[in-house]
């Protein structure tokens, strides 16, 4: 029954841990692997006109909803310039005020974005039916003629619009075709016209503005998109050629007719886009992507406290895996050690010192303290004398190796002073008592094993994949405890003794004689 407990509890944590990291993953986009980089692009706007002397509004439309991306930065520069920011139900605008503006004026608009798949669509509520608009002859009797035999070729809204774009954009097109293209003489133009025709079959619709992002681009203007709304959602099509949905890089900078840019108390301004593409790490971009979505995961989040204590979990978080591998290597293998998770903090010592310079510290430091403590058993001192003494000499020993190989040039062997102290200590009064009781050759044994241990958790600890995983996702913390409640049920043969009876196992009793 206690096993059955136990299981459950075990079971529950994991797929709790388990379960909030493939969220993260899913939702969020958290990558697995550390130093991963997504790419980014930086758009910006430049606003240019000539100032007049007086006061000085500028009002410009900015992206509100960017379906397909999600905004990592965005910046205002604007000089003396007041600036607020307001939203209406569809576009977002920059409103730039100043009391004077004497001479050429420049305002930029900055915006950084990146992919995210969760969010590729516009949102927005139900639009009303439009009113037919009244158009002249013969353009009335030349669009009602369209409309109808688009109409005989369509079945519901996605493909009447499809089909009326295809027509109206044919390469041989009618003479109907031919006498609304004769109205127009730019393709912003003739997008509005499509709009007017599709109002006339009482389909509601609207014009994107956006820029499609498809390399680094200087001098670009936005260019207009169609959509029209079929009752539940707004469907996007490509106005020139009829093709379904945005392209995979336009950025939707606004919705809707009107100015892009309006100026009162100065001349006209004219407006310039750039952008470039650059990588970011995607960690960052997780992070945005969990703030758009509202996610209280963000709150909890290790990315939201001080570099300082981030850092200090960085290690921390790598001590529970340690941990966990002294439990494998002392009740499955059997390996034995002085101390629980003396080797664990051994281990940490390692990340300063390096290995091989940590092992080679390690060793003398252990080799001289035990020389010591047995001449002070000699002198017969009491027990809380004897290790106070031994843990001054260790402090004596860092100092002196400190000095030494500061002197020579060395620099990793100064970082001995991050050994635990009273560890050492320790080990050495454990090793010294072993030696006594039961001999140097398991008292060597012990040593090793805890040194083998120790660079085990070493090689763990610094591994930049683990650190990145339980950092990002320290709910993992979970699927290790369960782990560790497993192991602690544990009452099979160890590996070690195994090869230790690995004569008895080979023993077949002879066959009894009848």
């Amino acid at each position: 029954m206690r096993d059955l407990k136990l299981r459950v509890v075990a079971a529950v944590l994991f797929a709790l841990g388990l379960g909030l990291c493939i969220y993260k993953v899913n939702v969020f986009g958290l990558p697995l692997q550390p130093g991963q980089d997504e790419e980014v692009w930086t758009v910006q706007a430049r606003i240019a006109f000539k100032g007049s002397g007086k006061p000085t509004k500028v009002q410009f439309a900015i992206p509100h909803q960017t379906p397909g991306f999600v905004t990592l930065d965005e910046d205002f520069i604007s000089g003396n310039y007041g600036l607020a920011t307001e939203d209406d139900r569809e576009n977002r605008w920059a409103n730039w005020a100043v009391r004077r503006a004497n001479g050429p004026q420049t305002l930029y608009y900055r915006i950084s974005i990146a992919r995210d798949q969760n969010s590729n669509e516009l949102t927005g509520s139900t639009p009303p039916f439009p009113q037919a608009p009244f158009y002249p002859e013969p353009y009335n009797s030349a669009i009602k003629a369209i409309l109808d035999d688009v109409r005989l070729e369509s079945a519901d809204i996605a493909t009447y619009t499809r089909e009326l774009l295809t027509q109206l954009n044919a390469d041989t097109p009618n003479e109907n075709v031919e006498l609304l293209r004769g109205r127009v003489n730019n393709d912003e133009a003739w997008v509005y016209e499509i709009s007017e025709v599709l109002k006339g079959a009482r389909i509601p619709n609207r014009i994107l503005y956006g820029l499609e992002l498809n390399e680094s681009i200087n001098n670009a203007q936005l260019k207009p998109w169609l959509q029209v709304h079929n009752g539940q959602r707004w469907l996007s099509f490509n106005p020139l050629t009829g093709q379904a949905g945005l392209p995979e890089n336009f950025l939707v900078w606004r919705i809707g007719e009107g100015p892009l840019v309006w100026v009162d108390g100065s001349g006209a301004a004219e407006v310039v886009f750039s952008a470039a593409r650059n990588y970011r790490e995607i960690v960052d971009i997780a992070r945005k992507r969990a703030e758009r979505l509202g996610s209280s995961l963000v709150d909890a989040s290790l990315f939201n406290l001080p570099l300082e204590t981030q850092n200090v979990y960085r290690i921390l978080l790598m001590v529970p895996l340690g941990a966990l591998l002294v439990v494998i290597l002392r009740n499955v293998v059997g390996i034995r050690t002085f101390g629980t998770f003396m080797p664990v903090l051994i281990a940490m010592a390692f990340r300063e010192t390096q290995l091989v310079w940590g092992i080679i510290l390690f060793s003398v430091m252990i080799a001289v303290g035990l020389s010591i403590r047995f001449y002070l058993d000699r002198l017969m001192l009491l027990l809380v004398p004897r290790l106070a003494s031994v843990l001054i000499i260790v402090v004596i020993m860092m100092i002196m190796i400190s000095i030494l190989t500061h002197q020579f040039g060395g620099t990793r062997a100064m970082s001995v002073a991050l050994f635990p102290m009273v560890i050492m200590a320790m080990t050495i009064e454990r090793m010294s008592i072993v030696w006594e009781e039961l001999g140097a050759g398991d008292a060597l044994k012990e040593g090793a094993g805890s040194l083998f241990t120790a660079i085990l958790g070493y090689l763990l600890m610094t591994n930049a994949t683990l650190s990145h995983l339980f950092f990002v996702f320290p709910e993992l913390l979970l699927c290790m405890l369960a782990i560790t409640l497993l192991f602690g049920r544990y009452t099979g043969y160890r590996l070690t003794e195994l090869w230790r009876f690995r004569a008895a196992l080979k023993f077949e009793p002879p066959e009894s004689k009848s």
